[in-house]
């Protein structure tokens, strides 16, 4: 079999995610501490747990409405109106998801037509581009600085728009900087949204790992509700990541467009996965204020640390990542993480993986017990003084 001839071409041309090598890299070493997985080391607390363990025992087997339970639905639109005084309809304006990757999909394909542009600032999650290519749009790349704490600017924005461009994503926090967006920077972006008839997809799924200052939503800047598809879920605050349960809120219009596409493949994300997250919404509050504190002292140690062995280290605001700079080393990102790995036994993430303008960084993140973050920094160090 020619299997060249076989596989789309689309899927043929992207490449397997890079992060998914120093994972199987990682299992050839003994004793290895990971600074890569990028998901909670808690385990889902227990009073979500034992809401799933007692939907099941009530029998709750079958499928939901398409657009997922309608009380999470509500809960969900409470939490927005709540925390953002952003007010979506649970019935036309809210759909429950397979997590915030199935959202993203729906949305990139709900929207673009062959050879539309998507808007990419970079570093970012490794997924967008990937999808943009599978709905056949074209990716443009906006690099973002560390200079400037890797925000995204209103002068580079506007300097890559064409006449083609039609979507921008936004992750803040980000994946994988660990970079903020306050409200004035997001303004400035929000301008430029308007003069260009953009449509946002806004994905926040670390919106409550935020330790200074307050998260600003998009879509609750003047016009951009409108614009904007607001993602997010229950995989980050809530340690939730293997339920596989996120949300979208956006124009009626559109998430009855995304709601097309979801009802044929997904059909519903699983009915003991949006019970857990019910219960999440509703009670899981004291929770997430114990994991962020526990995180933000994480995130303290390991920038201290990196930054006294002399890779050079912005202290972000958000999420549970940091990205040193190892420029000073004179390796490249794959270099150094594979030979931190192969000498140390420490896995870190190169920044190339997370788009060009990352190269000459690391991803580490500090979603790992401070022993093991401790332990990482003392074999970082060891590694960096033998270059």
């Amino acid at each position: 079999m020619n299997w060249s001839k076989i596989i789309s071409p689309r899927v043929q041309a992207i490449p397997p995610s890079g992060i998914r090598k120093f994972f199987d890299l990682a299992s050839e070493v003994d004793n290895v501490i990971s600074l890569g997985v990028g998901e909670p080391d808690f385990v889902t607390p227990w009073h979500i747990r034992e809401a799933a363990f007692y939907s099941l025992e009530q029998g709750d087997t079958m499928y939901t409405s398409n657009y997922g339970l309608l009380e999470l639905r509500e809960e969900i639109a409470n939490l927005l109106k709540r925390d953002y005084k952003l007010e979506y309809s649970p019935k036309n304006q809210i759909l429950v998801t397979v997590g915030v990757s199935e959202a993203l999909d729906l949305a990139l394909r709900a929207l673009l037509k062959e050879g539309e542009e998507v808007l990419l600032p970079e570093p970012c999650y490794v997924s967008y581009e990937p999808s943009a290519l599978l709905a056949g749009g074209k990716v443009v790349r906006i690099k973002t600085r560390a200079e400037d704490n890797f925000k995204l600017r209103a002068k580079d924005l506007r300097e890559a728009i064409t006449p083609k461009s039609k979507v921008l994503v936004l992750c803040y926090p980000s994946n994988p900087t660990g970079a903020t967006m306050d409200k004035a920077d997001l303004e400035e972006i929000a301008e430029v949204v308007k003069e260009h008839n953009l449509i946002v997809l806004s994905d926040e799924i670390y919106s409550r790992l935020t330790y200074e200052g307050e998260h600003t939503s998009f879509a609750t800047l003047e016009g951009m509700k409108k614009r904007t598809i607001l993602f997010n879920g229950f995989s980050k605050a809530y340690a939730m990541t293997g339920w596989r349960v996120g949300y979208v809120a956006a124009p009626e219009e559109i998430l009855q467009a995304m709601m097309k596409i979801h009802q044929y493949t997904m059909l519903c994300a699983p009915i003991v996965s949006q019970k857990a997250a019910l219960e999440a919404v509703r009670n899981g509050d004291k929770e997430v204020e114990k994991m962020v504190k526990s995180y933000n002292q994480r995130r303290r140690v390991i920038v201290k640390g990196l930054n006294e062995i002399g890779l050079e280290c912005f202290k972000p605001k958000g999420s549970f990542y940091v990205f040193p700079s190892i420029k000073s080393t004179g390796l490249s990102s794959e270099e150094f993480a594979e030979r931190l790995l192969k000498e140390e036994g420490v896995v870190v993430i190169p920044g190339n993986v997370f788009g060009e303008s990352g190269e000459g960084f690391i991803r580490c993140s500090y979603a790992s017990s401070l022993d093991n973050i401790y332990e990482a920094l003392k074999r970082i160090g060891r590694f960096v003084d033998k270059l």
